[in-house]
């Protein structure tokens, strides 16, 4: 009998791979998942996407992110691989690589690309991890006032972000009553705080930086300058604002924002001669690329993630395209109108208005925070998110909300139909504020937009609105997911 059960064992094994082949599509092998993905889909498709750091790529990045790259493991760099079979994988970073250099107008003896990091967050830590020592200090943009967690956000109670546990960050601050960002506090501050590296990246400041004055500040000190373009680095590819090339010694990104591409981040850093400090220092060569590769893997990562490295060669080529610089183009166009437009409604826009792709609003003179004003837009299909502006006090529940262009710009949204856009924000702002007189809490305020009669009325009627007007507009990528 024993005998018996043992020969049976291997036909059995045999019967139950051949019932799986793996090319059984989603939408049979497991309809639940394949419901959930294309609600999804009808959401993005049927609402109106403002929220600043997202976008919508293309089919030809979905079809390298699904492709059979996500088979491979590729640990170590082009050429120098700790697997086999690594010969194609290979060629398509250093495709990636190349291309990425050339979107950015860069002389690849000048300027190398680490293509490997899995997002934004990891690049900025990996860059930090090879440009400086544990403990060693940098100073960035504070959160709340339009910088980034990596930017070594800490509040007085708590070391939120890892990069301020693992190094000393202090946050530079903008100017309370303008908005803009504050350049003698920063200067004086840094005199002060002495940093080996300054980060010029923001992530909710409508405003371009002075790559300059921020290049002249760490000459002074000896410092590396690193700028986070992860919001802007499409506009820079297209060269519709300034880059910052000219002036960083690193720069890190996204590809998903204004890119337009896979969820991944990239290091650019110099590679070459220095410039000597003086006529008497003997030349000496950067020595970035060697940290920052070394930071990446083997120091936080393990196998790269090559079929999102095959989506940002794909985004890399789209982005040299005439079409990118003119959706580019539009993307500031389409900011300023809808500045215009909220500040014609009698909405307080930080700073008067913008440079970029996003705007800031300050809902507090209309008697409203950012929270309750995200929730009653969410309820009626539109998506933004709840931001600080200067003078905040709670990040929870913040005076204000942050709107950007470059998702409904790659619909083929333009000025006019961000007025329109405008109009649906004012009314969602409307109901909020009227369901805000009604309650004390945001739990009670939350709980009252859905069961209150009339407002429930309303907001449906807004909803409706709003789908049929976002419907309109063709969406990228692949028709039902």
């Amino acid at each position: 009998m024993l005998m018996r059960r043992i020969l049976m064992r291997p036909a059995a094994r045999r019967l139950a791979t051949a019932a799986w082949t793996g090319q059984e599509p989603l939408a049979t092998s497991d309809p639940q998942l394949w419901s959930l993905i294309q609600e999804e889909k009808q959401r993005q498709f049927r609402g109106l996407e403002l929220i600043a750091s997202e976008n919508f790529t293309s089919r030809a990045v979905m079809q390298c992110a699904g492709s059979c790259l996500t088979n491979k493991y590729a640990e170590g760099y082009p050429g120098a691989r700790y697997y086999g079979g690594n010969e194609v994988v290979d060629r398509i970073e250093l495709l990636a690589q190349s291309r990425l250099l050339d979107c950015f107008g860069l002389d690849p003896q000048r300027w190398g690309v680490n293509v490997q990091p899995y997002s934004g967050s990891p690049a900025n830590f990996a860059a930090y991890t090879g440009l400086l020592k544990p403990h060693d200090r940098f100073m960035g943009l504070d959160l709340p006032d339009g910088g980034h967690l990596t930017h070594g956000f800490a509040s007085p109670q708590k070391r939120v972000s890892a990069t301020s546990v693992y190094f000393e960050s202090l946050g530079y601050k903008v100017d309370q009553r303008t908005g803009l960002l504050d350049y003698e506090q920063l200067e004086s501050t840094a005199r002060l705080f002495r940093p080996r590296l300054i980060v010029a990246g923001v992530t909710a400041y409508p405003r371009l930086l002075d790559y300059a004055r921020f290049r002249r500040l760490c000459d002074e000190l000896g410092a590396v300058l690193m700028a986070d373009m992860a919001h802007i680095s499409g506009l820079v590819a297209a060269g519709v604002i300034p880059s910052p090339f000219e002036f960083a010694d690193v720069v890190t990104s996204t590809t998903h924002k204004s890119l337009r591409g896979p969820r991944a981040g990239v290091i650019f850093y110099r590679r070459g001669e220095r410039p000597p400090a003086s006529a008497k220092e003997a030349p000496r060569q950067y020595d970035f690329e060697e940290r920052i590769n070394f930071a990446v893997f083997p120091g936080l990562q393990g196998g790269p993630h090559e079929a999102a490295i095959a989506g940002i060669a794909a985004m890399a080529l789209q982005a040299r395209s005439p079409e990118f610089k003119a959706y580019a183009k539009q993307v500031l166009a389409n900011a300023q109108a809808m500045s215009r437009a909220l500040i014609a409604k009698g909405y307080s826009v930080v700073t008067g208005g913008t440079d970029c792709h996003l705007l800031l609003v300050d809902l507090r003179p209309k008697g409203v925070d950012g929270a309750r004003a995200e929730r009653v837009a969410e309820l009626a299909a539109i998506t933004f998110n709840k931001n600080t502006v200067p003078g905040d006090k709670s990040a929870l529940v913040p005076g204000g909300i942050r709107l950007g262009t470059p998702a409904l710009t790659t619909r083929s949204l333009v000025e006019k139909d961000f007025e329109a856009v405008v109009d649906f924000i004012d009314k969602a702002v409307d109901i909020a504020i009227h369901a805000k007189s009604k309650t004390k809490t945001l739990k009670d305020f939350k709980k009252f937009v859905l069961e209150d009669a009339e407002t429930a009325r309303r907001i449906g009627e807004l909803k409706q609105e709003v789908e049929s007007f976002a419907s309109r507009f063709p969406m990228p990528g692949w028709e039902d997911y």
